[in-house]
């Protein structure tokens, strides 16, 4: 969801049309179709936002050089399906179908057998998982006579997370953790207890969507900072980060070091080393999350590289990436006197994390790694797998290959990732179009894929992403109404 530099309840004509960017297609299908398939994307993927008022059909008839029937006929369906409220002349609203869908969804039904979805970057969960659970199940009792309420979180738990930053070469207490309901839960903390409405926060860009909403959400600004967009795919702009918080005075920075989603990079010692000493003294408080810490599959593990610390660093992990997502155990590691906020504010938000789940979690953690490191060789060859498939079907598409993570950040050969993501769907392949990642319509020419689905599947998507590509066609020169409304990359 991008920031809206006016009330997010208000989109104007000219931020309307530089989201929508390269709608529309020669021989895809009738304008008010395509029209309506681009809009109802934006509000899928959170880049329009629910309750946002849509400009007027004559308005955006003249901007995007259509006839105002053609806009009608949009609208119109888009209203059908559930995308919008308001009658014909009254003020049109984006919001979801409140039934199981729309009933002319320009792709395949949502309850179609066969379709793939790559919208999300997570792993099935392991027989370890329900082990685990079976062990806690057997453990729970114990707990029973006290009255579950653990506003900081079960204190086995929190010595068992400080144990692995111990492991790590920071030295941790059970003081410095607070178990949360993962790490957007732990995001959505700091955000309420730091930032206040207008204020920046400073992002490195592209980053996790949820964290952008998250921001939004608590109405602070999303301040982006580029990563260097060069033929080695790594490095952050350090010194831009550290001019964005002081020039700002942005009382947040929220960064994705450790096999950044999702680009899978990876920020290193040096260059740690040198964005803590430019913000030494400043009063940005520097969120890390590092959810894929774990997930390195080549090279040096990210964790030698993350040793670094300072009492206004704060890190945010999470079970949901390494194990498995259903597990909602994340934890906030941070100063002592930090911790003691965020607990003394979390009752008037949530009261802490289901016991069970924590008792779960402490065995999973507790197996020395054992789980993920027969994971890793799983996750490196699918990687691969997926990076060999790109290359022979679509030998025009750049495919880096990341260090970690779960995903590639594929350049695309022309801006048209949304409109990429639009035809896949209708050849049974949901994915995530590259401005779900930024803010402003950045991205158009990137598009995440994860590989965490088994080869035969992966092959099966590159198939049908090959199809939809092939369907799009080159990309329609910009008419005269939408030329140079596209903004520029960051």
């Amino acid at each position: 969801m991008p920031f809206w530099p006016m009330s997010p309840q208000s989109i104007s004509p000219v931020s309307l049309t530089r989201h929508l960017g390269p709608w529309r297609t020669p021989g895809a299908g009738a304008a008010y179709r395509q029209l309506a398939g681009a809009v109802r994307l934006l509000i899928l993927d959170g880049r329009l936002p629910l309750a946002a008022r849509l400009p007027g059909e004559r308005e955006m008839a003249q901007v995007l050089g259509l006839s105002r029937t053609t806009v009608s006929a949009a609208y119109g369906r888009l209203r059908d399906d559930g995308f919008l409220t308001g009658g014909q002349g009254a003020a049109a609203r984006t919001s979801l179908p409140a039934g199981p869908g729309p009933r002319h969804a320009p792709g395949v039904d949502e309850t179609k057998p066969g379709l793939i979805d790559l919208t999300a970057a997570v792993l099935p969960a392991d027989p370890n998982v329900h082990a685990a659970y079976v062990r806690a199940l057997e453990r729970l009792p114990a707990n029973l006579p006290g009255h579950g309420y653990e506003t900081a979180g079960l204190e086995e738990l929190r010595e068992t997370v400080a144990a692995g930053y111990r492991r790590r070469g920071l030295p941790t207490s059970p003081g410095q953790i607070l178990i949360t309901h993962g790490a957007h839960n732990g995001l959505v903390h700091l955000l309420r207890l730091t930032v206040r409405p207008g204020d920046p926060v400073v992002i490195d860009h592209p980053t996790y969507p949820q964290a952008i909403d998250a921001i939004l959400a608590a109405g602070g600004r999303a301040t982006p900072v580029a990563l260097p967009d060069d033929a080695s795919e790594d490095g952050w702009d350090v010194e831009g980060l550290v001019s964005a918080c002081r020039r700002s005075g942005a009382p947040m920075a929220y960064l994705v070091l450790d096999h950044n989603n999702p680009t899978g990079r990876m920020m290193r010692a040096p260059d740690r080393s040198r964005l803590l000493a430019g913000l030494k003294g400043s009063e940005t408080l520097l969120v890390l999350d590092e959810t894929l810490v774990d997930l390195t599959l080549s090279g040096p593990p990210a964790l030698s590289a993350s040793a670094v610390d300072a009492p206004r660093v704060v890190r945010l992990g999470s079970m949901s990436k390494s194990v498995w997502g259903g597990l909602r155990i994340g934890w906030i590691r941070a100063d002592r006197a930090v911790i003691q906020r965020l607990a003394q504010s979390r009752a008037s938000f949530d009261l802490g994390v289901p016991i069970l789940e924590q008792l779960a979690a402490v065995e999973l953690l507790n197996d020395g790694g054992a789980a993920l490191a027969a994971r890793r060789p799983l996750l490196r060859a699918r990687r691969d797998h997926l990076r060999a498939q790109l290359a022979h079907r679509l030998p025009d598409w750049t495919c880096p290959r990341p260090a970690g993570g779960l995903s590639l950040w594929v350049r695309l050969p022309a801006p048209i990732s949304s409109a990429l993501t639009v035809r896949a769907e209708a050849e049974g392949l949901r994915l995530a179009a590259g401005p779900r990642f930024g803010v402003d319509g950045a991205f158009e020419r990137r598009l995440r894929l994860p590989y965490t689905l088994p080869e035969p599947v992966l092959d099966q998507a590159v198939d049908r992403l090959a199809k939809a590509a092939k369907a799009l066609g080159r990309r329609p020169k910009p008419t005269t109404a939408t030329r140079g409304r596209l903004l520029p990359v960051y």
